[in-house]
């Protein structure tokens, strides 16, 4: 009889132990900004939530940066399984239009963290139609990085707060015989920023709700004060740079700048926690974005974000996912070791980390936005999908002399005014 209770129990127990291992649930999460630390650093985040939810297993998809987006459209086009899938706000219209994300309205309206989102944020994510189809885990905006000890090198004490003085300071230093130049010039992977941040800064009316208008309703790109910031961007490329910088995407700014060839790099904050890692502290600063003669410069609010195939079978748990993603502890440490300016207000509020040290020059910026005037991109237009690819073909050409300027604010004017529909 002792027997037969043991095998029972025995029986009961397997049983139970096989409905747990049926119940544990995979959840498949992709992310596109892929670098080694960033994976890292991710993984230590799902673990932490997979200790909270001990049926829930994490399988984190890292395609290589480049091709990222590539396999974000294939594998919601053909509803291949993913729960998570992350976004940045250049594609983010390009993603929704495929029609294979979930709007997370009715999950925001119950959700008592979305009070707690940066102001304009949730605004800004809304570009889509007036929904969410993502919540941000990051925001981004350019800042001037620089390296003091190199500088020094060559007696530049003072940081440069306009364009024509970090024109200036960067000729100073460009000795192509030493393998020294000044500019960390970005010719490939969607420069769109780095082009019109020098370029518009050559005008004092840009529309800050949109970058390619002024704020009479007209373009731009024919303006002869448009011109003149075009045709500096080119002199920094012709007199500052490397000449393979034509070709240099984030890794070879990152690398150049890393080994002191070029000590002068407009980035984002999530450069810093790379930096961090392959520099002393102290060998690169911050500083606010030069501004151009109109006295103003233009940068604008990027920002990655989660969201929810419509298909997944497990949307809940996604979300989940995603609330514990935006608490203030894994936010904060997301965005110090990956390098992202927070998206919850208490942040910056409990933690002076985000305002002191590298993250100077944002917070110089902040203060002043009749000087540095954030700036929004036409994201919700459906010519943006393919113009940062143009942009960026188009500038090339210029670059290499096959376009004249004139002859490439011409396409770029043509381009605008059919997708504004003028």
């Amino acid at each position: 009889m002792k027997r037969f209770l043991v095998i029972i129990l025995t029986l009961a127990i397997l049983m139970l132990v096989s409905i747990g291992i049926a119940q544990k649930v995979t959840l498949n999460m992709i992310q596109v900004f892929t670098s080694p630390q960033r994976t890292q650093i991710l993984q230590n985040i799902i673990k932490e939530f997979e200790k909270l939810h001990p049926n829930v297993q994490i399988n984190l998809i890292s395609p290589p940066y480049e091709t990222a987006y590539q396999k974000v459209y294939l594998m919601l086009s053909i509803k291949q399984p993913l729960d998570i899938v992350e976004v940045g706000d250049w594609s983010l219209e390009g993603v929704v239009r495929l029609g294979r994300m979930e709007n997370l309205e009715p999950y925001i309206k119950n959700w008592s963290g979305a009070k707690e989102l940066v102001p304009g944020l949730l605004k800004a994510v809304r570009a889509t139609g007036g929904k969410a189809y993502i919540i941000p885990n990051g925001v981004y905006a350019k800042a001037l990085f620089y390296r003091p000890d190199i500088l020094a090198k060559y007696g530049i004490t003072k940081v440069p707060q306009t364009m024509h003085e970090l024109y200036a300071d960067s000729v100073k230093i460009t000795n192509p015989d030493k393998n020294q130049y000044g500019f960390d010039f970005r010719g490939t992977g969607l420069p769109t920023n780095f082009i019109d941040i020098i370029t518009t800064s050559y005008i004092n009316d840009i529309d800050p709700s949109n970058m390619y208008k002024l704020t009479n309703g007209k373009l731009w790109f024919k303006d002869p004060r448009a011109i003149e910031g075009l045709k500096l961007y080119l002199d920094f490329y012709k007199n500052t740079a490397p000449k393979d910088s034509i070709n240099w995407g984030f890794d070879e700014q990152v690398n150049a700048f890393v080994s002191g060839i070029t000590p002068f790099l407009f980035q984002d904050p999530d450069t810093t926690g790379l930096l961090n890692k392959l520099l002393k502290k102290g060998e690169y600063k911050t500083a606010p974005l030069p501004v151009g003669p109109s006295g103003k410069v233009y940068p604008s609010y990027g920002f990655g974000g989660w969201g929810i195939p419509n298909y997944s079978k497990h949307k809940e748990l996604a979300w989940e996912f995603i609330k514990f993603f935006t608490t203030p502890k894994i936010s904060a440490y997301f965005c110090k070791e990956y390098g992202a300016l927070p998206v919850l207000k208490s942040v910056y509020e409990n933690d002076p980390y985000f305002s002191t040290g590298v993250f100077e020059g944002w917070k110089e910026m902040f203060k002043n936005p009749k000087k540095y005037v954030f700036t929004s991109y036409p994201l919700a237009n459906p010519g943006w999908t393919k113009w940062t690819k143009y942009q960026q073909d188009t500038m090339q050409q210029c670059l290499l002399g096959r376009l004249s300027i004139e002859q490439m604010t011409d396409k770029w004017y043509e381009y605008w005014k059919k997708s504004f529909g003028m």
